[in-house]
């Protein structure tokens, strides 16, 4: 709970940065407390340097949230709102959170049988960063149906 700021902070800019998209802070807060308050939901990593004072700064953040395959009898894991400062980048600490989170895979009771992204389709730096770590394109489009909580019409 202490990151909740940060990573509503970072998810925002994420959200800027790959869609010029403005979230609503409120829903935004509310989703990633919940997250935190729920790890059946999924959970956060973060990547901390060293910063003067009493408190290590966060520099990175990746989500993950669990998918159930049937087909695999087994858990996929989804990375998601995967994001490095700036100032931060070129530094290795995608890679860093990644291998966090496979050593985590490895120690799960559950089987963990692949780990799934989606990449807004024209973040190049994004594609060329996962597929220097293993990941390949899937022959699968991603379709979605979006509902409004407000909206009189969700189902």
């Amino acid at each position: 709970m202490s990151d909740l700021n940060t990573i509503v902070s970072f998810n925002m800019a994420l959200a800027r940065e790959t869609e010029n998209r403005a979230l609503d802070v409120r829903i935004l807060e509310s989703g990633v407390e919940a997250l935190l308050k729920d790890s059946e939901k999924g959970w956060y990593a973060v990547a901390e340097k060293s910063h003067y004072g009493d408190r290590p700064l966060v520099v990175g953040q990746i989500l993950v949230t669990f998918e159930w395959s049937d087909w695999r009898n087994g858990n996929f894991w989804w990375l998601q709102s995967v994001y490095v400062h700036p100032d931060q980048r070129q530094q290795q600490i995608l890679r860093q959170l990644y291998e966090y989170v496979q050593s985590q895979a490895q120690l799960n009771q559950e089987p963990v049988c692949g780990y799934r992204l989606y990449v807004e389709e024209k973040n190049h730096q994004a594609h060329q960063a996962y597929a220097h770590l293993g990941f390949q394109e899937t022959a699968y489009h991603m379709y979605e149906k979006e509902f409004s909580w407000t909206s009189p019409s969700f189902p």
